[in-house]
Formats: C-alpha cells, structure tokens, sequence
C-alpha cells in the first residue's frame, strides 16, 4: 500500500470524530512526518486544501495549543467564486479553448496565456477574480501549466494564431452538422529488423532483448511508413502501413483506406469531409500532386473536401501527434520491430483508458516519386479557395456532377 492510500485510510477512519482545528493539526503532523512533499501527499489523500495544511503546520511551529472551538456546519464557510458567479467557469474556459494546443479531451492541456493576462480578461468582463483564483480554475478545468521550450519550432507566421482559430472553428461547424472531421500526418519512418528501439519493457532479470549494435539502413529488411488517419469525434483512428515512399498518392490512399473501412460506415450520410494537416511532407500544402489524388477521391465519393493546413513550424500542434501517435510509440517502447507485421500489430493493439482504438493494415504498394502534374491537370481540378488564407485552407468539389 502507497503512502497517499495509507493516509486516505487514516483519514477516513478518523475523520468522523475529529473538528476541524483536530483535521488540520492531524494533517499537519503527518505532512511534517513525510517530509518535503508532505502536504501535497496528504492533501491529495485527504481533499483537505494545503493553505489548511500549511496553517496546520504554522501553528505547531508556534506552539499554538489545540483548544476546543466553535465548529462550522457542513457547508458553511465562504463559497468559492464558481458559485458565487455561474459564469466564471464558462467564461474562463472560453478565452483560453481557441488557443488551447493538444488534446483539448485529456487532462494534459495547456494554454499560452498566463493568470495575470486571464484574470484581467475576466474583469473586463465583469468577474471580479485574481490571478490565484485563475490558477485554481485552470486547474479544475483540467489545464497543466507546460514548459515554453516544448512550443518553440522558430518563426511565427503573423497569422499563425487566426490559422488556429479558423482550423477550430471549422471542425466544430463539421461536427455539429455531423460531417466526419480527421487530422492527417505521417508518424517517423521505422527500421524494420532487430534494431533497438527507445523505452524499456518488462523483461526476466538478466535477459534484455538483444538487437544489433548498430542502425545502419543497409542492415534493415525495409522502412516502415506509418500514415495516419485520426478521427477527431468518434477517437478513432487509421494507419496504412507503407513500405515504399511517403508520396501525396501514397496519404490519399491512405484516407481512402480509412474511408472505405471505417469513414463511411461511421457517417453513411456524410456529403463533406474536413482535412486538419501540417503544411509539409507528403500532405504539403504546396504539392500538386496531394490536390490531384484529393481530386480523385472526392471524384469517387462524391464527398466535398476541405482542407485546413496548420501554418509553418506547428505540425507538432496537429491533434494525431497528442491522441494517437504518442500512444503508438508507448505501445511499442523497447521493442524491436523485427517485421512489418509487428508494426501492423501492434499499431493495431494500441488503445488508451479514454477509448482510442486503431485499426492499421500494411501497404506493399510502389508510390513513385517525382510525379510531374501538369498545369493542365492542376487547371483541372475544382479547387475553391477559402476568403482567409486560400493557399491554407480550401475545398475540392467532385466533378461529373456530384455534389
């Protein structure tokens, strides 16, 4: 048994008959006890605040003895400012979710405005809240302050904030009318053979997995192309498993494959499809040949396609990396991808506590680079750019007079 468990035993078996000087002097000797850290661990045991515990332990410091005192009803006391003001919570939530990067469903969100900003924020709106207060809201709505070195990928594009804004405000129109929204990206290309890979697994003492000393390519049956296809309502996703190269023809295979296998029957009365991708790679936004394949496939579906590329040094804010290809490369850690048919399996076997299932299949197909499209065929295609940012953001409509 952990310590917070022993506490939290402790506790409840003592807390019936003790008040409320008793708790917080019992909770201070214990957190004295643990030593640094302490009244984290008991607060978290206990659900007492540490501005209780740390006065628990001002007052064993300065000898204070513990007199019998008028005790609160249950519930009384000040109520906090959530109660007090219905609005604050929503309000909050409001200013820092457009800019919100990563997963805004898991509890590891941040956010890259601080207190002080939002606390001012909120009293022009007519909140009245300080900065401590912002801080525990935060903190309440499930937002963890992150490390400003983990944002940085060199210069912003000036409009790289309202790119965010737009990319959000779409899915959000795809989901309510019920349209399938997906986020695209390639994950890192894998050598395929036994060769190390980063993380540890749990293994008989004395007897790691041995693989080859080094990660030379000439030494690996192939390279795995992993390109994945997220679903960002339903927490699904796809991975077709390439073995040639990342080319355009090969990411729009790839969101056919998804289509086929999981899109249609998920949204059998879909009419549109939104694209969410980085701007580089084989989904780059200025490759022709991504626009031609999208072309076809909206040719073939009848689906309406609208891509929304993330600007320039943000693909790592694209929601695959955060929901579904951090998993992967848990599920896989420390294990050498002998074969493709490890990849493929254990792609297949990644899930997480918040639902995430993914289903992949391996692509032995050849994807020739250097695919020359002509202006004819760019001519060809029914491209509408959108009024803000049209080379960011626009959409393919199916010719043959589909809809």
């Amino acid at each position: 048994m952990d310590v917070v468990e022993c506490l939290r035993e402790k506790y409840d078996a003592l807390s019936a008959g003790m008040g409320e000087a008793t708790r917080r002097r019992w909770a201070a000797v214990e957190a004295r006890a643990l030593g640094w850290g302490g009244a984290t661990r008991v607060a978290k045991a206990t659900g007492l605040s540490l501005p209780t515990i740390r006065r628990g332990l001002r007052e064993l410091d300065g000898g204070v003895p513990l007199q019998a005192a008028r005790q609160r009803v249950s519930g009384a006391g000040r109520p906090t400012r959530a109660r007090e003001d219905p609005k604050l919570l929503d309000d909050l939530d409001a200013l820092v979710d457009p800019v919100t990067r990563g997963d805004p469903n898991s509890p590891l969100r941040w956010t890259c405005k601080s207190t002080v900003q939002l606390a001012q924020e909120l009293q022009a709106r007519g909140h009245a809240v300080s900065h401590q207060t912002v801080g525990r809201l935060l903190h309440q709505l499930d937002f963890s302050l992150q490390a400003a070195r983990k944002t940085h990928e060199g210069a912003d594009h000036p409009d790289r904030n309202a790119q965010f804004h737009y990319i959000a405000r779409k899915v959000r129109q795809f989901q309510r009318r019920g349209q399938p929204a997906i986020s695209v990206d390639t994950k890192k290309k894998e050598l395929i053979g036994p060769f190390k890979n980063a993380g540890r697994e749990w293994q008989p003492k004395g007897e790691p997995e041995n693989v080859n000393a080094y990660d030379f390519p000439s030494l690996a049956e192939g390279k795995a192309i992993p390109y994945g296809v997220y679903d960002l309502a339903q927490n699904e996703g796809w991975v077709s498993v390439g073995t040639d190269h990342d080319t355009p023809a090969f990411a729009v295979a790839a969101i056919r494959q998804w289509w086929a296998r999981m899109g249609r029957s998920t949204y059998p009365t879909a009419t549109e499809l939104l694209i969410t991708a980085d701007s580089g790679g084989s989904n780059s936004v200025r490759a022709r040949l991504w626009k031609v394949s999208l072309q076809r496939f909206a040719d073939r579906t009848g689906l309406r396609v609208t891509v929304c590329h993330f600007p320039p040094g943000t693909s790592k804010w694209n929601k695959i990396e955060h929901r579904m290809f951090c998993h992967i490369t848990t599920n896989w850690r420390g294990r050498p991808l002998v074969s493709y048919q490890v990849v493929v399996n254990l792609i297949a076997h990644t899930t997480t506590s918040k639902g995430l299932s993914v289903r992949a299949r391996l692509d032995r197909r050849y994807y020739p680079t250097g695919v020359r499209v002509s202006d004819g065929d760019l001519a060809a295609i029914h491209i509408k750019p959108a009024q803000f940012h049209g080379t960011w953001n626009y959409t393919i409509v199916p010719r043959c007079g589909k809809k």
